[in-house]
């Protein structure tokens, strides 16, 4: 039997295409969950207005020279021209705003406080950034312990966790101040050993959050299909952790490091506040605060007091607002 082809006619063995006849078909592209999570992302506008407001403040934090010298002034350039001799308070009201001082001058000092809040950035921002990597190396490795290994293990992280969790942290860093004050310790003194202080205290005490989440997720995992695998092929529990069990935690460590930072930066302004942070003229915005309650500069022009606390308040915010689109973004259970 001669099976012969009529054009247009089918052999009953290819595919029915459902698009017209000489029209190419489009082919399907491939999305990594990458790709989902920010198309989810950049739904939400929220989450993008934050991040740009998070990445403004970081560049202002790197550039806080240039952009001061644009404006012309310094970090703790003093300028007691600039503040009336007889009332004590800048020329030309309003906390001394002109073209040369954005947002004004402090007192007694006449410093520029633009220039102040650009590097108050640096040191804010940094003891966040630097106290959250802290907590989230410790909090990752003893999470991912304690939940992989399980029995005496996780007993004895857990209950570490749990001691850290009920430890008077805000008087341990009063009380370790005070003591390393005027002192040189690690080769450090001044400010320099303040900024260690702060990282550690911060970040040494903060680990156990993200270490309860992290072994959560670790216990889930460790059953899973390709775990078992592993262990079939006689991969090390350490090659197991870093090598298959880290990856799938990239999400959650994320998203609870960019929750952590404004919690962070909080912290720090808190203890700046108390006075046990940073120390002048090296500016941080909870010491400014510090500076215009105690030296009653608010009520010679509540700007004092303003300028920092809406630094603070807008990064908190716009880390927050990040933080919850991320984690939107990211939970593959969202609804977007």
């Amino acid at each position: 039997m001669t099976m012969t082809w009529e054009p247009g006619g089918s052999t009953g063995t290819e595919p029915i295409a459902d698009t017209p006849t000489g029209a190419p078909t489009a082919a399907v592209e491939g999305r990594s969950l990458g790709r989902i999570a920010w198309n989810r992302l950049r739904k939400d506008k929220l989450a993008i207005v934050g991040g740009i407001i998070v990445i403004l403040l970081i560049l202002i934090a790197i550039f806080a020279p240039l952009l001061t010298s644009i404006e012309g002034a310094s970090e703790n350039g003093i300028n007691t021209n600039l503040i009336d001799p007889n009332l004590q308070i800048p020329i030309g009201g309003m906390g001394g705003i002109s073209s040369q001082h954005w947002l004004g001058i402090d007192l007694p000092e006449g410093r520029d406080l633009f220039s102040r809040i650009a590097y108050g950035a640096r040191v804010s921002l940094g003891i966040a950034f630097l106290s959250t990597l802290l907590a989230l190396v410790i909090g990752v490795v003893l999470g991912m312990v304690a939940g992989y290994f399980g029995g005496w293990i996780d007993s004895v992280i857990s209950r570490t966790m749990d001691v850290m969790l009920a430890f008077p942290v805000l008087l341990f860093a009063i009380s370790l101040s005070d003591v390393l004050s005027g002192t040189n310790a690690f080769g450090l003194n001044g400010n320099s050993l303040h900024f260690v202080l702060l990282v550690f205290v911060i970040g040494f005490f903060s680990w156990p959050y993200i270490g309860r989440i992290i072994r959560g997720q670790v216990i889930g995992l460790k059953e899973r299909e390709f775990i078992d695998a592993a262990r079939s092929l006689g991969a090390k529990p350490s090659r197991i952790l870093f090598k298959e069990i880290l990856p799938n935690l990239v999400a959650p460590i994320l998203i609870y490091a960019t929750l952590l930072i404004p919690t962070n930066i909080l912290f720090e302004a808190a203890l700046s506040f108390l006075g046990v942070g940073m120390k002048d003229p090296t500016p941080s915005w909870g010491q400014m605060i510090d500076q215009a309650v105690n030296n009653g500069l608010f009520q010679v022009d509540p700007e004092f007091l303003i300028v920092p606390g809406v630094a603070i308040f807008l990064t908190v915010l716009a880390f927050n607002l990040l933080g919850d689109g991320l984690r939107d973004a990211l939970d593959p259970k969202a609804s977007r």
